[in-house]
Order: structure tokens, then C-alpha cells, then sequence
């Protein structure tokens, strides 16, 4: 049987509010995060995706007090990301009311880590958070990025993410750096070449401005589709999406 397509609203926090921007620059404020998480919950989301985008770039861990002010919130899965390095940051997040942890920066500077997290808590709290764009002298075209997309890590994307699934992560969040806040479409040649290394669930992020995107990325393989801003900003509903993959022809819950 066909697993339903999960639609995803993605809350990027900086100092404590949301915030959205083009290719994680020019941010603009996009509200509080608790009141938002409450809207996505009640309009229909299947999970949120919570990212704390300056964690990793100041060197510190994810705000806890707001993922647990989120998850007395709402009562659909939770996955918090942003400054995670060891098993004892997933610890704390998952304590914290956290249901899968997404890790990015932590993960490329000591890959072990994945192993180390998957054996402590099972592969389905994992999320590889793969912060990926076209870079010229990598063998797939397409390198992976750190610290809110501002620093090459100087890593193929594709190699990257078969690695780590080989190590145990449970999903793949694919966010295009290229596409990230454009709102003109998710990057499908990238989504393509991940889905063709990976067999846990994928997750397409970045560019999403249209119903017809959504449709889009389901077609191209993504198990999951996240947004911000058409969400935050109203371009869309989430209902209208799911509307739309449900007319494409999609299983959505």
C-alpha cells in the first residue's frame, strides 16, 4: 500500500521568531514560533520541522525552552534541528518533546555520530539535514553547505547522503540551497539524483511557491514536502495543497 504523502510546514528560528528570507539571507520576521506551530496543527500538517537556523554558525545548542513550549502545543510529530553534535544534544531535544532530531554541521564534522545517535535511539529520531547546491568540481554537481548555507563543506551531496543512510539515518531532509525562499519551484534534478541513492523516506525542500510544485516533487520521488514561507505568508493553505495532490492523484492524510 501506497504511504501517504506528508505535508510539512518548516519554522526557521532566529532569536526566537520565525524568520524567512532568500537563500537564508534578507531575513524577514515571519512571527512567533508557538503561534505558528498552533495554525499548522490546526489547518491540517502532517508534521512540523523546527530549524534553529544560528545554532550551528553561534556555536551553541537548539533553544529547548521553545521546542517545549511547541510540543505541549501540538500533537502532531515534531522534528528540531540546529547545533546537535552528540548523542546527549538528542537527549535533550527528544526530553524536550522532540520526536526525530534533524542534524546537519554536527553530522559532516564527525560522521560517526550518526552511528552513535541510531544506536542509542533508533534510526526512525534521525534526520539528515542535507543543506545542498550546485557546485562546480564535485562529481554529482551538487555540494553540501553549512552553517545556514554560507560555507562550502566541500562534501558531494549525493555521496553524502548515501553515506549517511548508510550509517542509519531514518530520512533525508533535502533542502536547495539554489531554490531555498525563491518560491520558484523545487530543485527536481537534485531531488532526482538523492532519491536515486536512498531508500528511507526523503523529504524536497526549497522553492516551493505553487500547488503544481508540490505535485511536482511527489512525481520526482519526495516522500514528504516542506514549506515556509507560501505557509507563513498565505500564499497557500495547506488544505489547498493536499487538495491538489489528492487531484494529482496522491494518497494524503
Amino acid at each position: 500500500m501506497a504511504v501517504a504523502l506528508r505535508v510539512i510546514p518548516c519554522l526557521d528560528v532566529h532569536a526566537g521568531r520565525v524568520v524567512k528570507g532568500v537563500n537564508f539571507r534578507d531575513l524577514r520576521d515571519a512571527g512567533d514560533p508557538v503561534e505558528l506551530a498552533s495554525r499548522y496543527s490546526a489547518e491540517g500538517a502532517d508534521e512540523l520541522t523546527f530549524l534553529d537556523i544560528s545554532a550551528s554558525s553561534e556555536g551553541r545548542a537548539t533553544t529547548r525552552e521553545m521546542v517545549a513550549r511547541c510540543a505541549e502545543t501540538v500533537f502532531i510529530p515534531l522534528t528540531v534541528g540546529g547545533g546537535v553534535r552528540e548523542v546527549s544534544d538528542v537527549d535533550r531535544l527528544l526530553r524536550s518533546g522532540a520526536d526525530k532530531v534533524a542534524i546537519n554541521t554536527g553530522a559532516l564534522a564527525r560522521p560517526e555520530v550518526i552511528d552513535e545517535i541510531t544506536r542509542t535511539f533508533g534510526n526512525q529520531v534521525l534526520v539528515l539535514s542535507l543543506d545542498a547546491r550546485r557546485e562546480q568540481g564535485m562529481p554529482s554537481g551538487f555540494g553540501v553547505t553549512t552553517h545556514g548555507g554560507r560555507t562550502s563543506a566541500g562534501v558531494d551531496a549525493i555521496a553524502w547522503a548515501e553515506e549517511a543512510c548508510a550509517r542509519g539515518v531514518g530520512e533525508v531532509l533535502l533542502n536547495s540551497m539554489d531554490a531555498d525562499g525563491t518560491t520558484g519551484g523545487f530543485d527536481l534534478e537534485m531531488l532526482r539524483a538523492v532519491r536515486a541513492v536512498v531508500d528511507v523516506p526523503l523529504i524536497a525542500s526549497g522553492g516551493a511557491g505553487t500547488v503544481e510544485h508540490f505535485v511536482d516533487a511527489a512525481r520526482t520521488g519526495a516522500d514528504a514536502i516542506l514549506a515556509a514561507s507560501v505557509f507563513h505568508y498565505q500564499t497557500l493553505t495547506i488544505d489547498e495543497v493536499k487538495t491538489g495532490l489528492r487531484e494529482a492523484g496522491f494518497e494524503v492524510r
